[in-house]
């Protein structure tokens, strides 16, 4: 179903962006600082929140597909694998993560910019173009030349250059065709055309 969807087709339909989540499905997910401000400090605070991910994501039925912590923002593609929704999953973490920074930065106040957003991810050839919309992040924003150098990713698992955790096993297995070319898939992409089929699953 899902191996080797490497065309970008036209949109034909409006993703969901409500608040319905259900096993099986697919979700971008992701938040911004209040006011565009820093939601990460330092390399630590990086570490914590991926850390939070790593720790609950099993036990509230979470599918890590891609993501991307930015210093002002993060992305998260994930797959709900139970009845019990993404929902309670992102709020335990970022609840946990808030409270940790906010001590230790000696500050109070909002940290976010409202409640995380979600949209739905309705046509599965849409997944792979995602992944590397999320994992060019770093790029687009010139913090790295290419995405490799961006340690909060899980870009170096995709690539095979870290065998860490955060990085959903039986999707890579899916996409093994192409998973060996992901690499040029994603460094060697100029083509910005693309990014604009995406705009109904990326940031309002």
């Amino acid at each position: 179903m899902l191996a080797g969807a490497l065309i970008l087709n036209e949109v034909r339909s409006v993703p969901q962006r409500g608040n319905v989540f259900a096993s099986g499905h697919y979700y971008h997910i992701y938040n911004r600082g209040a006011g565009r401000a820093p939601i990460f400090f330092n390399e630590q605070n990086f570490d914590y929140c991926l850390d939070l991910i790593a720790r609950y994501r099993k036990s509230y039925g979470a599918s890590i597909i891609a993501y991307c912590l930015m210093p002002n923002h993060y992305h998260l593609l994930l797959r709900q694998e139970t009845d019990l929704p993404l929902s309670k999953f992102v709020g335990v973490v970022f609840n946990a993560y808030v409270q940790a920074v906010n001590q230790q930065q000696e500050r109070t106040g909002t940290l976010f910019a409202g409640r995380f957003k979600h949209i739905w991810i309705d046509r599965d050839e849409y997944l792979i173009h995602l992944c590397r919309y999320i994992h060019l992040n770093p790029v687009s924003a010139h913090l790295v030349a290419q995405p490799a150098e961006w340690a909060f990713s899980n870009y170096r698992e995709w690539i095979g250059q870290r065998s860490e955790v955060l990085c959903d096993e039986r999707f890579m297995q899916e996409f093994a065709p192409i998973v060996g070319t992901y690499r040029v898939f994603v460094e060697d992409y100029h083509e910005q055309r693309a990014f604009e089929n995406l705009n109904p699953y990326l940031f309002d």
